[in-house]
């Protein structure tokens, strides 16, 4: 039996990477003839890079670059052919920071600008960003800060959303340098949020409380976003995944960067719809399945890709908090949970252990 493995990280505990090794080393505890498939998967956040790498090889080129509150955080540019892959979560990302030290207002997409910086004068005719888990609230200010654009004051672009405060009212922002530096490459933001930068549904309301933006400070970060998009292209603001990584999908459309799922970059990266085809199990994962996976995450882009193979797909998780008809909506035929194989305690204290079990135990009702 052919069985293709294809999940997104455990969040908090396992690397995609790692997630899949354990999955397999459980599927072959039951099923050692089994042929498996090992593709690590992402959506553009945490761990995107190091998912591309696993499956495409290419060139990892290792750079230092401005971490959210201005320190040096090391990152990396994957050059795979003339197209380049980065992962703004190495710059920005909420992991970054222990959440007592976050300050979300402060926090700068400086070091993502940097990022794309170093992959253009790397040679590369496409950039591929991954958006995903930042700690950031700038609208992408940062980064467009790094790439060359300029404003009357001159630290407004890059200390975060505070900064935006000492944007003149009526003022424009220079975008020539930032325009020319990125002219004639391809840039795409990889991302599975299409939420706008502004508004109700906007980056803030959205996203800001779960990167600790009090709920009294909500409404005025919105408008010192506004206050960015009067300044730039106020239509723009309104586009599908503007509010990506705190706006940071905004900075980029500014820059004439197409948007697409960060599930759909990977998996056209690593050619899964061929994979699949070749299958005849698709296993996914994620630390938590639930409804939300619809939006965007790994599970619901791998079990399309498999329906569209005409084959059937499985998640294994930490939680499943979905039922049999949501789950079926999603397009998986069944999930399975590791809490419910060793219990929540087990489950941290070794979690690929634990997964590898659950895989195991799964495997006797699926491999042939």
């Amino acid at each position: 039996m052919r069985v293709l493995i294809a999940p997104d990280k455990f969040a908090g505990t396992l690397s995609a990477v790692e997630a899949a090794e354990a999955i397999a080393a459980g599927w072959r505890r039951h099923a050692p003839d089994d042929e498996l498939d090992l593709v690590p998967m992402a959506d553009g956040g945490p761990g995107f890079v190091d998912v591309l790498h696993a499956s495409l090889g290419g060139e990892l080129l290792a750079v230092t670059v401005t971490g959210p509150y201005g320190e040096p955080v090391p990152g990396s540019v994957l050059l795979e052919g003339t197209t380049a892959y980065v992962e703004s979560a190495q710059a920005c990302g909420l992991h970054l920071t222990p959440e007592a030290q976050r300050r979300p207002e402060d926090a700068t997409t400086y070091g993502v600008g940097e990022l794309v910086r170093h992959a253009v004068e790397a040679g590369a005719s496409r950039v591929v960003v991954g958006l995903g888990g930042s700690a950031t609230n700038d609208g992408g200010a940062g980064l467009l800060a790094a790439l060359g654009a300029t404003s009357r004051q001159p630290e407004a672009l890059t200390r975060g959303a505070a900064g935006l405060a000492d944007l003149a009212e009526g003022e424009s922002l220079d975008l020539t340098v930032a325009r020319a530096v990125t002219a004639g490459v391809e840039l795409v933001a990889a991302s599975d949020v299409d939420n706008p930068l502004l508004g109700l549904i906007g980056a803030i309301n959205v996203f800001g409380p779960q990167k600790g933006v009090p709920a009294d400070r909500l409404q005025a970060v919105d408008a010192l976003l506004g206050r960015l998009a009067e300044a730039t292209e106020r239509r723009t603001a309104l586009a599908k995944g503007a509010g990506a990584a705190g706006g940071l999908g905004f900075a980029l459309l500014l820059l004439g960067a197409g948007r697409t799922p960060g599930v759909e970059v990977v998996s056209a990266a690593v050619g899964l719809p061929e994979r699949a085809r070749r299958a005849d199990l698709v296993v996914t994962g994620e630390g938590a399945f639930d409804f939300s996976s619809r939006s965007g995450k790994v599970p619901y882009g791998v079990a399309t890709v498999a329906a569209e193979a005409l084959q059937p797909c499985i998640a294994l998780a930490g939680k499943v908090l979905v039922g049999s008809r949501e789950m079926r909506a999603l397009g998986v035929e069944s999930a399975y949970a590791v809490v419910d194989l060793v219990g929540e305690e087990a489950s941290f204290a070794d979690p690929a252990g634990s997964l590898a079990a659950l895989a195991e135990r799964t495997a006797r009702s699926w491999s042939r």
